[in-house]
C-alpha cells in the first residue's frame, strides 16, 4: 500500500487515508438574522464535493467561536444550536462518503471585522457591519486595521470558556476531529508571538507567560472533547521574523507541549501574524517545519503548502516528513484529487456507487 493510501488511526477515528482537505474560509454565511454563520447550500455542495472525491479528512473552515471571533460576518460560526443544526447535515453526508468531518475553532483576534476577500477584504467598521477587534496588546496588524481593545484577564477566561462551549456544540454537531486554530496572526498566534504580544502579566513577556492562553485552550476543549475524539492544533510555525517573533525553535518546544496537553496531531503552516514580511513560497516551503516537529519530537505532524503532486505527497510521507498532507488550493480546483491519485499509484478507488461509470 502507498503511503498516501494507508489508514491513520488516531485515538479511536480512522482516517482512511492521507489526503487531508484544510480548513479554507469560504466567506459565505450570511452576516446577520436568524443563520448568522450557519452553514448554507454553499457549505454543503464544497464539503460534499470533496467527500465524494475521496478525501479522507475535511476539516471545515475556520469557525467563530464567538460572533466577534469571526474574520469576517460572511464566515462560520458555532455558537448556537441553529448553526449546529446546519452542521449535522454536512457532517452526516461526509460520514455516508467515508470522510472523517473535522472542524476549526477560532478566533480571529487582531484580524477580525474584514470583508471578503473578493471585495478587497478591507476591514470593516461596526457601521458597515464590523465589530471592534480584541487582542492581547492593544497592537494593530498593520496600518489599514484597527488597534484592538487589549483583553483584561477575566475577559481571556471568557474566551477559554467560548472555545469550550464552541467543542461541545461541534461534537453535537457530529465532527469527529476538532482543530483549534493557533496560526496565521488570528487570537491564539497573537498571544504566542512576542511580535504581537507585549503584556506584562501572566500572559505575555516569557515563553511560558505567552503559550498559557492557548494552553488554557487546550485544556479547556480536551476537558470537553471525548477522550476516543483526536484534537489537532494549527500553528505558525514561524513569523517570518529575523527577530522578536515567534520561531521554528518555539515550535518544536510548543509542540511537546501540546502533547503534554492532550493534542493529538500538529497541523504546521507559516506566517500570517507579521505584515509585510517575505516568504520564500514555492512547493512544500512549509514541509520543513513540519519534518522538524516529527523529527525532533513523538507528536504526529500535517503538513500543507503548495502540495500539488501525488508523486511529491507520497515522497512527504513515505520520506518520514509527515504523517498526513493537507491540500488546499489544489482541492479547490480538483475536488477528486484523491480519486485521482489512487489510480496514479494503483490504489483501490474509492468511487460513490452513482459515479460507478467513471471508474
Amino acid at each position: 500500500m502507498s503511503a498516501l493510501f494507508e489508514p491513520r488511526t488516531l485515538r479511536d477515528v480512522t482516517i482512511p487515508n492521507r489526503v487531508w482537505m484544510p480548513p479554507m474560509c469560504q466567506y459565505s454565511a450570511a452576516p446577520e438574522g436568524p443563520d448568522t454563520g450557519a452553514p448554507n447550500d454553499w457549505h454543503f455542495a464544497h464539503y460534499a464535493a470533496r467527500a465524494t472525491g475521496g478525501t479522507g479528512l475535511i476539516i471545515v473552515e475556520a469557525t467563530g467561536v464567538s460572533p466577534e471571533g469571526r474574520i469576517s460576518p460572511y464566515d462560520l460560526g458555532i455558537w448556537n444550536d441553529t448553526q449546529v443544526e446546519a452542521f449535522r447535515r454536512i457532517t452526516r453526508f461526509l460520514v455516508s462518503q467515508g470522510t472523517v468531518p473535522g472542524i476549526q475553532l477560532a478566533h480571529a483576534g487582531r484580524k477580525a471585522s474584514t470583508d471578503q476577500p473578493w471585495k478587497g477584504g478591507a476591514p470593516l467598521a461596526p457601521a458597515a457591519g464590523g465589530w471592534q477587534p480584541l487582542g492581547p496588546s492593544a497592537l494593530a496588524y498593520d496600518a489599514k486595521h484597527p488597534v484592538p481593545t487589549e483583553l483584561t484577564a477575566d475577559h481571556i477566561k471568557h474566551v477559554v470558556g467560548q472555545f469550550a462551549d464552541a467543542a461541545g456544540r461541534a461534537l453535537a454537531a457530529g465532527f469527529e476531529v476538532a482543530e483549534i486554530h493557533g496560526a496565521h496572526g488570528y487570537l491564539i498566534n497573537n498571544f504566542l508571538s512576542p511580535h504581537s504580544n507585549h503584556r506584562t502579566d501572566e500572559y505575555g513577556g516569557s515563553y511560558e507567560n505567552r503559550t498559557r492562553f492557548a494552553l488554557e485552550v487546550v485544556d479547556a476543549v480536551r476537558e470537553v472533547w471525548p477522550d476516543d475524539k483526536p484534537l489537532f492544533f494549527r500553528i505558525s510555525a514561524t513569523d517570518w521574523l529575523e527577530e522578536g517573533g515567534w520561531t521554528p525553535d518555539d515550535t518544536v518546544r510548543f509542540a511537546r507541549d501540546l502533547q503534554a496537553h492532550g493534542i493529538d496531531l500538529l497541523d504546521v503552516s507559516t506566517g500570517g501574524n507579521a505584515s509585510g514580511v517575505r516568504i520564500p513560497v514555492g512547493p512544500g516551503y512549509q514541509v520543513p517545519f513540519a519534518a522538524r516537529v516529527k523529527a525532533e519530537t513523538t507528536l504526529p505532524v500535517a503538513a500543507v503548502g503548495l502540495i500539488t503532486e501525488t508523486g511529491q505527497a507520497e515522497k512527504i510521507l513515505s520520506n518520514g516528513e509527515a504523517d498526513a498532507v493537507l491540500l488546499g488550493r489544489e482541492l479547490l480546483r480538483n475536488p477528486s484529487w484523491a480519486r485521482h491519485a489512487a489510480r496514479e499509484l494503483g490504489e483501490a478507488v474509492r468511487v460513490p456507487e452513482q459515479y460507478h461509470r467513471s471508474v
